[in-house]
């Protein structure tokens, strides 16, 4: 069984959304209160939160982005750059525990205490720009996960794996100049899947040509067409970057129950994904990787595919 580090901390049910928001406190009850009902929790190496430094926000995010969004919550404003941004006055601090987490746990598996890492943070961040909060997204968690291991751990090769349902244009605009970070998502495109972003012919820009790549899926095609791009696309590109460390957008919005998405990805099609990951992990990064959670917005199903997720990483 892998050493499976587990970040949740209580303070991240502060950030409250608006009533009926999809994106709320409850999300993390639901998981947290499953995991222990399972006997999952105890097999766990617990990881709290500390707040980040904003040096490694800033790694990201201009400095004036940062200090509007928390002068936002300090006001006590309801929303932030739109109005699905749903704020309260401990949003700002709440998004730095979670970044600060993410890079804790990233310390602990760089220093051999954990083999591989489940984050269950909030707010998420894969659709946060470097200067705009879209999403839900306030800071882009995972783009800043990335930096930190290539600049505290000096990691060259990071490759990151988005299977949100939704396109993570942040964390692809933040690496799209970058050949060091490579960039894969498979996500919903066209019909409503916000937010409209992620082409096939989106490759990356100048010096990053290349290290980004996209999967985008049609409405209603479900596991069978994921299977096929995961293992067209996914697989191959990984391999030929041969990343160093693996880090992974892990949203469950694509269940066919997520009202969220209409591509039906089944629980056993969340199985697939997460089994060729963890093969491309073991190939390339010793089983290293930091799981970190964006979407998932049924509490019914949720719990549960983060569950099977996290037994996967156990290797039960």
């Amino acid at each position: 069984m892998k050493n499976t580090g587990f970040l949740y901390d209580d303070r991240y049910l502060l950030h409250v959304t608006f009533e009926g928001h999809p994106e709320s406190p409850a999300r993390l009850v639901a998981i947290q209160r499953h995991l222990a009902a399972t006997g999952i929790l105890e097999k766990l190496k617990l990881i709290t939160a500390e707040p980040a430094n904003q040096r490694w926000i800033e790694a990201v995010h201009k400095i004036q982005y940062i200090m509007r969004f928390e002068e936002a919550c300090i006001m006590g404003f309801p929303d932030f750059d739109h109005q699905d941004n749903s704020v309260c006055r401990d949003t700002y601090e709440i998004a730095l525990l979670a970044v600060g987490g993410i890079l804790r746990t990233i310390d602990e598996m760089m220093n051999g205490a954990i083999d591989n890492a489940f984050c269950a943070v909030r707010p998420p961040g894969h659709h946060a720009e470097v200067d705009h909060a879209m999403g839900f997204c306030y800071f882009n968690n995972i783009a800043i996960a990335a930096k930190y291991l290539q600049r505290k751990w000096e990691i060259e090769r990071v490759a990151i794996i988005d299977f949100d349902v939704h396109h993570g244009n942040g964390t692809q605009h933040s690496f799209e100049n970058d050949p060091s970070v490579y960039y894969y998502s498979i996500h919903e495109h066209p019909s409503f899947a916000y937010p409209g972003t992620g082409r096939e012919f989106d490759t990356g820009k100048g010096g990053g040509n290349g290290y980004t790549l996209n999967s985008p899926v049609l409405p209603g095609r479900g596991d069978e067409e994921y299977k096929k791009m995961i293992l067209r696309d996914m697989v191959p590109a990984i391999d030929a970057f041969g990343p160093e460390m693996l880090l992974v957008s892990a949203g469950f919005d694509a269940h066919e129950s997520d009202l969220m998405s209409n591509v039906n990805l089944t629980t056993e099609g969340y199985d697939f994904i997460t089994d060729e990951i963890l093969k491309v992990a073991e190939k390339h990064t010793g089983g290293r990787l930091v799981s970190i959670l964006e979407g998932g917005y049924n509490l019914d199903i949720l719990p549960i595919l983060v569950e099977n997720h996290i037994r996967k990483l156990l290797g039960i």
